[in-house]
């Protein structure tokens, strides 16, 4: 009789990721495991390559060298003899819809309603039957609280309201991840409360993501693990309340004490 109990279960794999620009490294080395259901919150200074790296995890920045393994299959290239190519266009792109992304700046269609814009990728990219695709962005625009927004363009909403459009539209995709690019700092202080308990709802559900953020409340509420990315490396990483409570490092504790003032 086998009693072992089966380990968390590595969804994504980042191994040595190196990026430069202009010949300086954005990110230098970085490797790091995210395990399904799990949520990790990336902190760091701006210009600390945090955004760079979470980018380079869909493939929406090339890196340099290392690997990026979604569920054991390379991101954005393939194992060959020779080493690792670059996959085309379309084999990103079908990767790609695994992952899904929340930016800073919403990214929204703006001549399209909130159930269009959460609808149209479904429909279009997947080849799903409109009408399905349709019911089921009413029923995400419920989920992130919206549902009586559906006809409203995004210029009839408020940047909090966008916001959870754009996290219906990245769900309606299916992903298996989602990256999430400090989807609260556009935002005014009184709207970040309704994206963060939308995200905190996704935490709660077991959906595997990966935060950058400045929005401690989120990380202390919703994250397994934190990350501290400086001068595009890591500095630290563990449990979320070890990281906030008694971090290792003195650079982790100012910056902690420069964004919770």
């Amino acid at each position: 009789m086998n009693d072992t109990v089966p380990g968390p279960v590595v969804l994504l794999e980042a191994r040595d990721v190196v990026k430069s620009f202009g010949g300086r490294p954005a990110v230098d080395g970085v490797s790091l495991t995210v395990h399904r259901g799990e949520t990790v919150v990336i902190i760091g200074p701006s210009g600390s390559g945090k955004t760079t790296f979470l980018r380079c995890l869909n493939h929406l920045v090339p890196i340099d060298s290392g690997s990026i393994l979604l569920d054991g299959e390379p991101v954005g290239y393939r194992q060959g003899r020779r080493g690792l190519t670059e996959r085309s266009p379309r084999e990103v792109a079908v990767v790609r819809r695994r992952i899904g992304f929340v930016f800073q700046r919403f990214n929204l269609f703006p001549h399209l309603s909130a159930i269009e814009n959460v609808a149209v990728g479904p429909w279009k990219i997947l080849g799903r039957p409109r009408a399905e695709c349709y019911r089921e962005a009413g029923d995400l625009l419920a989920r992130v609280g919206l549902a009586d927004k559906a006809d409203a363009r995004p210029a009839q909403l408020s940047g909090g309201q966008q916001q959870r459009v754009a996290i219906a539209r990245a769900l309606a995709m299916k992903p298996e991840l989602m990256l999430f690019d400090e989807p609260t700092s556009a935002l005014d202080p009184e709207m970040v409360g309704e994206v963060v308990a939308v995200m905190r709802q996704l935490a709660d559900d077991g959906m595997t993501m990966v935060v950058v953020t400045h929005e401690m409340g989120f990380a202390r509420a919703a994250a397994d693990r934190i990350v501290m990315i400086d001068n595009g490396r890591i500095l630290e990483e563990g449990p979320a309340q070890q990281m906030i409570n008694s971090p290792a490092h003195a650079r982790t504790r100012r910056f902690l004490t420069q964004i919770s003032h």
